[in-house]
């Protein structure tokens, strides 16, 4: 909020602003945006969280729509149900240090997959989130360096490749398939953003069926604020509301 938050955010005019890691309560901030405001806050304070800003008034929203009670904590999940499409938000959990959570991350992958499987035989789904992986060598600028860690395991690249082969598809990698040295996420260490040594873990994801309609996949490099940089999507549903 004290680095251009609001400033951005007017800028863009967006329809659909999606926040992963929110690390609050939403009693804790005064948000002066106009139209719908969603947050999916962790019980425990000052961690992970999503949140959906919209001026479109969605069907229904769902949080936590996995219905499973291993994944209600941590505020990691927003769905939106708008008349053409289902819009999901989702902060996917970090297989730490050591890989140490990795055995819940892949029970995560597996049920993730399925929720949007399910929301995908009804109608087209579009899942904005830092999905903590980089999927390809090109995804990361220190691919031999880091292979086996957190976001470079061979277990967590395959999790994404199998939701992709699934009936999904990267928007960013449909558009721009052999394009290097786009990142969303640097390490604060190492002066690792002046020397875009990064990854790119934030994606927007898309129904097969519904690629066609993408019109814009962009990563903002230039934004600052974070340690991750804003992505955008644009998709054209030859709808009367035009471009969303």
């Amino acid at each position: 909020m004290q680095k251009g938050f609001l400033e951005f955010v007017s800028s863009q005019q967006a329809d659909f602003f999606c926040i992963q890691e929110t690390k609050m309560q939403p009693d804790q901030a005064e948000i002066p945006l106009e139209g719908h405001l969603y947050f999916n806050s962790a019980e425990k304070k000052g961690y992970s969280g999503t949140a959906v800003f919209t001026p479109h008034t969605p069907l229904s929203v769902t949080y936590n729509g996995m219905n499973i009670e291993e994944h209600a904590h941590e505020g990691r999940l927003i769905t939106l149900e708008m008349p053409q499409f289902f819009l999901v938000t989702v902060y996917t959990p970090n297989a730490q240090d050591g890989l140490k959570r990795l055995d819940y991350r892949m029970k995560w992958e597996d049920d993730f997959r399925e929720y949007l499987l399910a929301l995908d035989r009804q109608k087209p789904v579009i899942v904005c989130g830092d999905l903590n992986v980089a999927h390809q060598e090109i995804d990361l600028k220190n691919p031999k360096t880091n292979r086996g860690n957190a976001g470079f395991s061979d277990e967590e690249r395959e999790k994404i490749g199998t939701l992709l082969q699934s009936g999904f598809v990267d928007s960013f990698r449909y558009l721009h398939p052999e394009e290097t040295g786009r990142y969303s996420w640097w390490s604060y260490r190492f002066n690792a953003r002046k020397n875009n040594a990064g990854w790119r873990i934030d994606y927007f994801l898309v129904s097969k069926r519904i690629k066609d309609s993408i019109t814009r996949a962009d990563i903002l490099s230039d934004i600052y604020g974070s340690d991750h940089c804003p992505v955008v999507l644009e998709i054209d549903f030859d709808s009367q509301e035009g471009k969303t």
